[in-house]
């Protein structure tokens, strides 16, 4: 990298990564990687992996993580950060809880990663407190945790001294976001950059939009048809005009869509509008220009669209998810 930050060198942060049997590799791997990247930039972290006994560790995909130290080696730390692991879901160990315990008492910050919140939840630092985790286990963290207020659909939240994100490649996201909070958007900016990543996915993007949710057709006219809408959702997607680029009649499209995606072409094309508004509001454009640039036309035909499939207003899912 050929970047130099305009504020001076920062103080070293030492993070440490809560490990055991079962990790998820890239859990720890993403994040670690950031913080790498970050050094090349402005030289501010030390990272160690601690586990409850020290020495190997084996991650959930057969690789070894060599070189653990025990909670008692780790000497002062500004950040913990806890990976998801295997198990985690159904049972926290009691030795992983002891080591976070241990390493959080001593932290200003607490992070996790996909299942990881689920030993935050255990440990009862977050009753009380927002947070996410990977999609499929947000309804188990509700359910065990009814302290903790989950919030299904965010990439990462921030709480407080806690900062938890949803699976696997969303903790890179979180530690871009904890990079910019230490160093500042620049060089959390030319890390993204230099990982070829987006910089970043803001915490309250969803984890998961309409076309990602929705099955590949079998139809390769409605395979075209759903790759065209989501490129350019602001296009003139009515339905004779989706049906003549289908080269069938709009009844038959219909009934495509009913078949295969399980509602109609109208409704679909409205969800896929809705993800790129939901952006658009978190990069910051205004609700007029969100409504313009994702198709949905005005500010009302907006509001109608936030009440009917989320729940609330654009300008409440921009305060909510921009503090995140």
């Amino acid at each position: 990298m050929s970047f130099s930050p305009d504020k001076p060198q920062i103080r070293t942060r030492r993070v440490a990564f809560v490990v055991s049997d079962g990790v998820t590799l890239l859990d720890v791997t993403g994040p670690l990687e950031v913080l790498h990247q970050a050094n090349q930039v402005a030289n501010t972290y030390e990272t160690v992996l601690v586990s409850a006994a020290g020495g190997e560790v084996r991650t959930a995909s057969g690789v070894a993580l060599a070189g653990t130290i025990t909670p008692a080696e780790a000497g002062p730390i500004d950040t913990v950060v806890v990976p998801g692991a295997d198990g985690l879901v159904d049972r926290v160990p009691e030795d992983v809880l002891a080591v976070t315990a241990a390493l959080s008492e001593r932290a200003d910050r607490v992070a996790s990663v996909c299942s990881g919140a689920f030993v935050l939840a255990a440990s009862g630092m977050l009753d009380g407190r927002r947070c996410t985790t990977h999609w499929r286990h947000a309804g188990a963290l509700a359910r065990q945790y009814p302290k903790v207020t989950v919030e299904p659909d965010a990439l990462h939240i921030t709480d407080g001294r806690y900062v938890t994100s949803a699976g696997i490649s969303a903790g890179i996201d979180l530690t871009l976001a904890l990079v910019e909070a230490d160093l500042g958007s620049d060089v959390a900016r030319e890390v993204a950059r230099e990982l070829v990543v987006f910089m970043q996915r803001s915490g309250g993007q969803s984890q998961f939009s309409t076309a990602m949710a929705t099955p590949p057709a079998r139809s390769d006219s409605l395979r075209a048809i759903a790759e065209t809408v989501v490129a350019d959702p602001a296009g003139d997607h009515s339905l004779p005009n989706l049906a003549a680029a289908a080269a069938v009649s709009p009844r038959h499209l219909t009934r495509l869509f009913q078949n295969e995606f399980r509602t109609t072409p109208a409704r679909w094309v409205e969800r896929v509008r809705l993800d790129r508004a939901r952006q658009l509001l978190l990069d910051g454009h205004s609700i007029t220009t969100a409504a313009r640039l994702s198709g949905l036309g005005s500010d009302e035909t907006l509001r109608r669209a936030f009440a009917r499939h989320l729940g609330t207003t654009p300008t409440e899912y921009r305060r909510h998810f921009q503090m995140t």
